[in-house]
């Protein structure tokens, strides 16, 4: 199965303009980058209509992935269209839309305009999206080379975006994914200021994606920054392990508790008095006898059994902002604020998205094993949970 390891997000308005109307969101399961167009901040309107609608997650059932998210972007198109007929200084405002849903095993796309959407992968720097622009069109149909494209002077030009008509036709393609895959989601304030080529070259010169987020934002400004730049990054990882090492992790855990317990029971040592010092002058300091420190040791061994324990398994809970997570360990917390748990995972699906049912299901904080945790959340953002 596969989640979100890490994930870094930037947006800068550029050297030349003054505004910044790109838009994004950035909490998995859902990655999107939006770059809006109009006068009268009517860009900034439009890529943000779309982001919250894309962020406010995809409807369950009813289709496949891509359906629910091409739907989702359809009602966007809807609602930017509506607001822009509505009001003389936003008519004509869009917005361009990449946005990606990462699976238990694949990523799917939905995708309109010239934002981006890239996957980096042993070296190699594959570009996922097709960009709906007049060069771009020109390229497919062998009219333009890759290289005339890049210089053209109506290379800005877009043929499909959210907002100017009634209706639109999004891309939606599913890729398959594993751990480690790198992908990059970005406005055209990057791409139509650096090559493909520098890009690979700042993702193969670091593994920080921190790092590598910024050293791209600052390469395009260095070479004009003509446009907004937004860049979001998020790298995936394999999770879960196999029910035979999902046991075994929990037997090790329990059985040091249990092999510790009996012993914790033993008579302590008899402590003989200590002898006379022939020496009275000299003070010397407090020994603990053998059966102190036997107690003590004992102690420590039942703790550490149990802490043992309590690493061994998981359960799913909601954060102090109200997202479903994942968290290692047991529900408790000792006193002076020690807690029992840390978070191993957090959703980008808010407890307050889901129906009464499901919200007792995260509240009941059932212990699970890694797998069995990680399931329920995917279930729960995907729509899957059978639990009205």
């Amino acid at each position: 199965m596969l989640r979100v390891g890490e994930h870094f997000e930037r947006t800068d308005t550029g050297r030349q303009r003054r505004v910044n109307e790109d838009a994004f969101h950035a909490r998995a399961p859902l990655f999107v980058v939006a770059d809006g167009m109009g006068g009268a901040q009517a860009g900034e309107v439009a890529s943000g209509t779309a982001v919250e609608m894309l962020s406010a997650g995809i409807p369950s059932g009813g289709g496949t992935v891509e359906q629910r998210l091409a739907g989702v972007v359809q009602s966007a198109n809807a609602r930017i269209h509506e607001l822009s007929v509505s009001d003389d200084e936003r008519a004509g405002m869009g917005t361009t839309l990449t946005a990606a849903w990462v699976g238990e095993k694949e990523v799917t796309l939905v995708h309109v305009g010239d934002s981006r959407c890239y996957r980096w992968r042993d070296g190699h720097l594959e570009r996922l999206t097709d960009d709906h622009s007049l060069v771009e069109e020109m390229v497919r149909q062998g009219r333009l080379t890759p290289e005339e494209a890049a210089i053209h002077p109506q290379r800005s030009i877009i043929t499909r975006a959210l907002g100017p008509e009634d209706t639109v036709v999004p891309d939606t393609l599913t890729v398959p994914a594993r751990g480690d895959d790198l992908f990059l989601l970005c406005s055209d304030g990057l791409t139509s200021m650096i090559s493909e080529a520098e890009i690979a070259e700042v993702l193969a010169s670091t593994g920080d994606i921190e790092v590598a987020g910024r050293a791209l934002v600052d390469r395009a400004n260095a070479a004009g920054g003509k446009d907004n730049i937004t860049v979001v990054l998020f790298r995936l990882e394999g999770v879960g392990t196999t029910a035979e090492e999902e046991a075994e992790m929990t037997r090790v855990g329990m059985d040091a508790v249990a092999a510790s317990a009996p012993v914790a029971a033993a008579a302590p040592v008899e402590r003989r008095a200590p002898r006379a010092p022939r020496e009275p002058e000299k003070k010397r300091g407090w020994r603990p006898g053998v059966g102190t420190l036997l107690i003590a040791v004992l102690v420590a061994v039942i703790a550490s059994g149990a802490y043992l324990a309590s690493q061994a398994v998981y359960f799913v809970g909601s954060d102090s902002e109200g997202f479903v997570t994942v968290y290692q360990g047991v529900p408790y917390e000792l006193p002076a604020g020690i807690s029992l748990y840390r978070e191993d995972y957090s959703s980008g699906l808010n407890i307050a998205q889901l129906p009464p049912a499901q919200r007792r299901t995260v509240a009941e904080h059932q212990m699970r094993s890694l797998a069995d945790a990680n399931d329920l959340v995917r279930q729960l953002e995907t729509g899957r949970l059978g639990v009205p």
